[in-house]
C-alpha cells in the first residue's frame, strides 16, 4: 500500500520539485501552500508523514505542528520541517516542539528521502509491536474490555512529560487509566539511581489495589511524554468489583502479565549486552528500510536509542566503538554499515 505524504511549502517551484521527487520515489503526494491549508489537510486526509515548510503566510511551521499536536487524529503523525533557515536556535526549537527531523534547504534528494523512509520504518516498528501487544489483550474476556469502558467515563488529568503521578509516601485512594502517554513506575536505591520496574501505555491501568486497609504508594509513577490519566476513586473501583467478582480475577491477571513482561524485559535488559542491543536495533531498521547492504541509513540517535531501550549517551559510546571497529560509517546523522556480518555476530 503506497504511503501518503503530505507537502507544505508555500514556494510553488519548491513545492512542485519536492513533489515531484517523493512521487518518483513511490509516494502518493498530497500537497498544500501554507500553513492554514495544510493543517485542514492534515485532519481531512490523515497522512503517513508530514514534510513542512518553517516561515510561511496564513500559519508558520511551528505552529502548525502545535496545532497537529493537539488533535487526537494527528497527533502521532511523523514530521519533518524543511527550511531555510538554518541557524541552530530555529533547529533547536523545531525539534524542542516535537519534529522528528529538521532538513536545511538546499537538500540533497537523497537525505530528504531517507529521513522520510526512516520515520516511516520507526512508526512501522512501533506499531507493529503495539498491534502485538493489542493482539495479547484481546484474549481477555469482553467483561474486561466493558469494564475497562467504564473506567474510561471518569474524570481526566493531563500530566507533563516528566510530572510526577505518585511518589513514595502518597496514600494510594485512586487507581489510574492510561487514555493517552506512557507512564514508567520505578524506585531509587541506595545509591541514588533509579530503577524502573514497569511502563505503562495506552489503556494500560495501574495503581494499588489493597481495597480493606489504608496503603501507601511505595514507588514513583512518572509521565514520561504528555499524558492523560483516568483517575478512579478506589471506593469507585471498589464498587465496580463488587458487582462482579469475576472482573477482580481478570484485573489480577492481567497484572500478572505485566508483571511477567516486566521480569522478562528486566532479564533482557541484565543479559543482553548494549551492543548487541544497538547492533540489532540498526539491523533491524535497515530489514524495515530494505535497504541494499553498504547503503547508509538516515536514523536520529534519539530514535535509536528509543527502539533499542537504551540511554542516548550508552548508544552514542556503542556507536563510536562500532566506528572504531569498522562495522559502521558515520557522517551526521547517516549510518553506513561496512561490516553486517560482524553486526549480526555482535553478542
Amino acid at each position: 500500500m503506497d504511503k501518503k505524504l503530505l507537502l507544505i511549502e508555500d514556494d510553488q517551484t519548491v513545492r512542485e520539485t519536492t513533489e515531484e521527487i517523493l512521487e518518483l520515489s513511490g509516494y502518493t503526494v498530497f500537497t498544500a501552500k501554507n500553513g492554514k491549508e495544510g493543517v485542514q489537510q492534515a485532519k481531512k486526509i490523515l497522512p503517513d508523514l508530514i514534510v513542512c515548510d518553517v516561515m510561511m503566510p496564513e500559519m508558520d511551521g511551528y505552529q502548525v505542528l502545535q496545532k497537529l499536536a493537539e488533535e487526537n487524529t494527528t497527533f502521532e503523525i511523523p514530521f519533518i520541517f524543511l527550511s531555510a533557515k538554518t541557524d541552530h536556535k530555529d533547529i533547536r526549537k523545531g525539534m524542542d516542539l516535537g519534529a522528528d527531523d529538521y532538513l536545511t534547504k538546499p537538500f540533497e534528494e537523497e537525505d530528504l528521502i531517507n529521513a522520510i523512509e526512516s520515520r516511516l520504518a520507526k512508526t512501522a516498528i512501533l506499531q507493529q509491536r503495539r498491534e502485538t501487544m493489542q493482539a495479547k489483550s484481546q484474549s481477555h474476556s469482553m467483561n474486561l474490555e466493558n469494564f475497562i469502558d467504564e473506567l474510561r467515563k471518569f474524570p481526566e488529568k493531563n500530566y507533563e512529560a516528566g510530572s510526577t503521578v505518585y511518589q513514595p509516601g502518597d496514600t494510594a485512594n485512586q487507581f489510574f487509566l492510561i487514555k493517552r502517554g506512557v507512564v514508567k513506575t520505578h524506585k531509587t536505591d541506595n545509591q541514588g539511581k533509579d530503577l524502573i520496574t514497569s511502563l505503562f501505555k495506552m489503556d494500560d491501568f495501574f495503581g494499588n489495589l489493597v481495597f480493606n486497609e489504608t496503603s501507601n504508594y511505595k514507588e514513583f509513577a512518572t509521565a514520561l511524554e504528555d499524558t492523560v490519566l483516568h483517575i478512579i476513586p478506589k471506593l469507585e473501583l471498589k464498587k465496580l468489583l463488587q458487582n462482579n467478582h469475576q472482573i477482580l480475577f481478570e484485573i489480577i491477571k492481567v497484572l500478572g502479565d505485566h508483571l511477567d513482561e516486566s521480569k522478562d524485559q528486566l532479564l533482557d535488559m541484565a543479559y543482553s549486552s548494549v551492543q548487541r542491543k544497538t547492533a540489532q536495533t540498526i539491523l533491524l531498521f535497515t530489514e524495515r528500510l530494505k535497504k541494499n547492504k553498504l547503503r547508509q541509513i538516515r536514523i536520529s540517535r534519539s530514535d535509536l536509542a528509543a527502539v533499542a531501550g537504551i540511554a542516548s549517551e550508552s548508544l552514542i559510546r556503542t556507536l563510536s566503538k562500532f566506528k572504531k571497529q569498522g562495522i559502521v560509517e558515520i557522517e551526521g546523522r547517516n549510518i553506513k554499515i561496512l561490516d553486517f556480518e560482524a553486526l549480526e555476530d555482535i553478542k
